[in-house]
């Protein structure tokens, strides 16, 4: 790929085309956030926290349009991309009116005179976006640290310019200064060069984990701050329940949000012996019965994966499970460029790399056990550490389970349940620190030590 381009994963026509940036567009994007950081002192945390309230009400104002962009980039069903613009929205909003509070003077109780934490800015901090959530990715990572007042050069995915300069357009439309959020069309390697530049200071990604590592490793060397966000293999944990029609609805839901393509969904379905037909049944009717349709119809459930190479890799993925052993509760049909069908997968012993891989689209993978001890080793028997989801009516259950699961959250009876005060990141493979809430907002902060004798 010499460039961003936009390929309608529906009707696989090219529909635009940009190309990576020059070195001298680097370069002057690089002198442009640093220039913003010498400047950042102009502006208060208040101040910034109303541009950033601007910049949710022009996600509002703009939404229609907003959506039908990201519809074109990587086929997200229209109803879920309006609704990921408006989630955007609220993230923004979120911080502006509580950013100011989250970034006050916090007093240090017990010391021998005055002392207190004071929570600066860091400095310019680049963040590399991913393509299945164009704009709750960026909300969550520029909101926060927009008002703290750390600069922002920010790099999106591949298959996604329009969304790209849509974002930094509406920035600049809400008054946000020059040099605070500034894109940039960069390739792999200049990424690299960028992040070693002595002008940033950290680093925030949001990808897969061969991303991850490849970024972790330049900032390591560089000794910068980073924060990652990856993969996950979420499982849905199922002992009891009063109302399985509701558990099938929600899991239907959490493994067919954005076309299965979120790192949170719920993967691996674990599920009690005594209930394990009926909800094996009950969700596969509901999957076979979804068939790929145009995500720019609003009544389209299943749009197509966001390019015809993720199709192939996840068409060869399941092979690969099957032909180790796994078998076909609802089998694949053949692939039609980016359109992937639903599959059920059962059988999965602990040698089928299936057992603990991330399927990234419609794949859900079954499991029977026999109670609370297999599902939680079940459930662990993977690198990734995300999310995770208990449905059972022993509230004191759902707190034990929650307690030994290794994961960065816990959802019990409730799915697809994010709130822009919510933190949001994993353990193990899944990442390192937060994004969102309270704790989102400090990743990226100086709490510096102010003592007055």
């Amino acid at each position: 790929m010499s460039g961003f381009a936009v390929v309608d994963p529906y009707t696989l026509e090219r529909v635009e085309e940009v190309p990576f940036a020059t070195s001298e567009e680097i370069e002057s994007a690089l002198a442009t956030v640093w220039a913003g950081w010498q400047r950042v002192g102009e502006t208060s945390v208040a101040g910034r926290a109303a541009a950033i309230g601007r910049v949710a009400d022009l996600h509002d104002e703009r939404k229609e349009a907003l959506a039908d962009i990201i519809v074109r980039e990587m086929g997200k069903p229209r109803a879920q991309a309006v609704g990921e613009v408006e989630f955007a929205a609220a993230i923004y909003r979120w911080y502006a009116e509580h950013g100011p509070r989250l970034l006050a003077d916090e007093p240090i109780e017990g010391a021998a005179s005055t002392a207190y934490i004071r929570k600066s800015p860091t400095g310019p901090l680049l963040g590399i976006m991913p393509w299945n959530f164009p704009y709750y990715q960026v909300a969550r990572f520029a909101g926060p640290n927009i008002v703290v007042g750390n600069p922002i050069l920010l790099k999106h995915a591949p298959q996604c310019p329009e969304s790209a300069a849509a974002i930094e357009q509406i920035f600049r439309d809400a008054g946000i200064p020059a040099g605070a959020y500034t894109n940039v069309f960069a390739s792999n390697e200049q990424i690299a060069e960028i992040i070693a530049d002595k002008r940033v200071r950290g680093v925030s990604l949001t990808g897969s984990e061969r991303a991850g590592t490849a970024v972790a490793e330049v900032a390591g060397r560089n000794l910068k701050k980073v924060v990652l966000e990856l993969g996950g293999s979420d499982p849905f944990i199922l002992l009891s329940t009063d109302d399985l029609d509701a558990v099938v609805e929600a899991a239907f839901a959490a493994r067919f949000d954005n076309n299965g393509q979120s790192c949170n969904a719920a993967k691996r379905f674990l599920v009690v012996d005594e209930l394990y037909d009926e909800f094996a049944d009950r969700l596969t009717a509901k999957m076979a019965a979804v068939t790929v349709g145009d995500p720019k119809d609003e009544d389209t459930e299943l749009g197509p994966l966001s390019s015809e190479l993720a199709a192939v890799r996840i068409d060869d993925q399941v092979q690969r499970a099957l032909a180790a052993g796994a078998t076909a509760r609802l089998a694949p049909k053949p692939r039609e460029g980016a359109k992937f069908s639903p599959v059920v997968l059962e059988g999965i012993a602990p040698e089928n790399p299936a057992y603990r891989e991330e399927f990234f689209g419609p794949v859900a993978s079954l499991y029977r056990v026999s109670g609370e001890e297999e599902a939680i080793e079940i459930a662990n028997a993977t690198d990734f550490g995300l999310g995770s989801y208990v449905w059972t009516t022993d509230p004191e259950q759902a707190l034990r389970i929650a307690d030994r699961l290794e994961t960065g959250m816990v959802y019990i009876n409730t799915v697809l349940a994010d709130s822009p005060e919510l933190p949001f990141g994993g353990t193990k493979r899944s990442g390192t620190g937060r994004e969102m809430g309270a704790v989102g907002i400090e990743e990226f902060i100086n709490k510096k030590l102010v003592y007055i004798a």
